[in-house]
């Protein structure tokens, strides 16, 4: 896996030919219709936050109307620091630091989350398990105090390979625990069998990336470890949200034919199913696009939102479900004028899902907003501000603090978090 080589702003170079003609056929084989552009006038602030110099910005909101800033802050050439804010009285918090460190894999599209159950937290980043490019660990903190004091950390996945494991989805869950879900590449790395008497000696054998998930504790203890795809993508986020009926996750999948299309697993009554593909893009690719699915949930209803290149026309998507993502709708088109993706989703109201992404007008990358209705399609879209369509911007992260939509992104220019924020729900 190449991250450098496979960027969705390469993948997408040549698609800025594919003629009107070509998209329109493509979107009446699909029987889907691209929404019309809304003018809106919402009120946005962009507000200051704590980060002196750094990036991967993240966003965490709780049911009980907490809003948690979470980044990676470059103190210097050697040394990365995972700092949190918290929103109190209009305002970003003075930065508390999680976990710092002179080993961390630092990327642009494999950022760190911070989660909350109440005064319990926990913080993920991704350090250096060998001398390979992408040999890491994803490794998990945790604060039983609102983030005043922290555990020393823990390595989720148990197989000691040193390969690569990040993308982490994480979620706090009714039992007391936290679920997280992650790319594992355990098996892309060559295995020496020769004390395994079941095999042969010296037996190799190199295989895919991944789904793996556990769950854990306050004290860091495991359970209900599990594999839930043999063969996905291989840099894609994943994402998560909790359904009335347990934790969906959201991811690319990776066919034997190199199509790499959305998929689905869900967690029913402690069980998890089999993969499933949410809609057939059919997008035939050889290399990771780097640009993973946004999930959604509020009681039965869910929101998945995704990025394709299928046949050479780059889309935003957005598929709506109302049985906890057994079943999707057909997806709606919310961006077909070559946009870069990068989306998040959530929940609005009135059952609406706003959904976020980096779109391109007149070649540069601008910050889109859209409100989308499961029976009525668009709402409203806008344009929300300026932002590089490059890798530096990261992917910006949205949450909903009450009437208030925050997202957030890297200023590439000087090197910091920005937070906008909007009223438009």
């Amino acid at each position: 896996m190449t991250i450098a080589m496979t960027d969705t702003t390469i993948v997408t170079m040549g698609i800025r030919t594919s003629c009107c003609l070509l998209l329109s056929l493509l979107l009446a084989a699909c029987n889907l219709d691209a929404p019309k552009s809304v003018a809106s006038s919402p009120n946005i602030q962009i507000i200051d936050t704590p980060c002196q110099k750094g990036g991967e910005g993240n966003l965490f909101a709780t049911p009980e109307g907490e809003l948690y800033l979470s980044w990676v802050e470059y103190v210097n050439d050697s040394l990365d620091e995972l700092r949190f804010a918290h929103w109190k009285n209009e305002q970003w918090t003075q930065p508390q630091t999680i976990a710092s460190g002179t080993d961390w894999f630092v990327n642009w599209a494999d950022f760190p989350a911070l989660v909350a159950n109440g005064e319990h937290l926990a913080a993920h980043w991704l350090q250096k398990s060998a001398s390979g490019t992408y040999d890491y660990d994803v490794h998990i903190a945790q604060s039983l105090n609102a983030g005043n004091t922290w555990s020393p950390s823990f390595v989720p996945h148990t197989d000691s390979i040193a390969a690569e494991h990040g993308f982490v989805s994480m979620l706090p869950l009714p039992n007391g625990r936290f679920f997280a879900t992650w790319l594992d590449g355990r098996n892309t790395k060559t295995k020496d069998h020769q004390h395994d008497k079941h095999t042969k000696a010296h037996e190799h054998h190199t295989g895919a990336m991944t789904l793996r998930t556990t769950e854990f504790d306050s004290t860091g203890q495991l359970f209900e470890a599990a594999e839930l795809d043999n063969r996905i993508c291989d840099c894609c986020q994943t994402a998560a949200a909790l359904t009335a009926q347990g934790p969906i996750i959201a991811y690319r999948d990776r066919s034997e034919e190199e199509v790499r299309d959305i998929a689905v697993v869900r967690k029913i009554a402690g069980i998890w199913t089999a993969p499933k593909i949410v809609h057939e893009d059919n997008w035939l690719i050889k290399g990771c696009p780097v640009n993973g699915p946004a999930i959604a949930a509020t009681g039965n209803r869910v929101a998945l939102a995704w990025f394709t290149a299928a046949s050479n026309t780059a889309q935003v998507k957005l598929a709506f479900s109302s049985d906890a993502g057994e079943t999707f709708q057909a997806p709606i088109v919310v961006d077909a004028d070559n946009p870069v993706g990068r989306v998040d989703v959530l929940f609005g109201q009135d059952d609406t899902a706003i959904i976020s992404w980096i779109g391109l007008e007149n070649e540069a990358g601008q910050l889109n907003l859209a409100k989308i209705h499961p029976d009525t399609g668009l709402v409203e879209r806008i344009q929300l501000a300026a932002i590089s369509a490059g890798r530096g911007s990261g992917f910006p992260r949205m949450e909903r603090l009450g009437e208030q939509l925050f997202i957030v992104w890297t200023d590439v220019e000087k090197e910091q978090i920005k937070t906008l924020l909007t009223n438009v729900l």
